[in-house]
């Protein structure tokens, strides 16, 4: 989707919120939270041709602050080693 594209549909109508006003404001309504005391506010790209969404936050600090708390995720794999989404 960063790429102008959509995954689903291959629509190019592409359409990115990271400047959305308030996005991290007081209700944390366009974000998620990373701690008890901290939120991550999400950039977020949607396709107005299908409606796929993805979510990215985009602070390498608060992606870090993530690696270092929240649970990893083990990739799976398929009968031919080849990892899954």
């Amino acid at each position: 989707m960063k790429n102008g594209t959509c995954p689903k549909c291959g629509s190019k109508s592409v359409y990115c919120g990271d400047k959305v006003p308030l996005k991290s404001g007081p209700f944390g309504s366009n974000s998620i939270p990373v701690s008890i005391i901290s939120i991550a506010p999400l950039d977020n790209y949607v396709c107005t041709a299908c409606g796929y969404l993805e979510s990215y936050v985009a602070d390498k600090n608060k992606r870090q602050e993530i690696a270092e708390g929240w649970r990893g995720i083990e990739a799976s794999q398929d009968a031919h080693g080849h990892g899954s989404e």
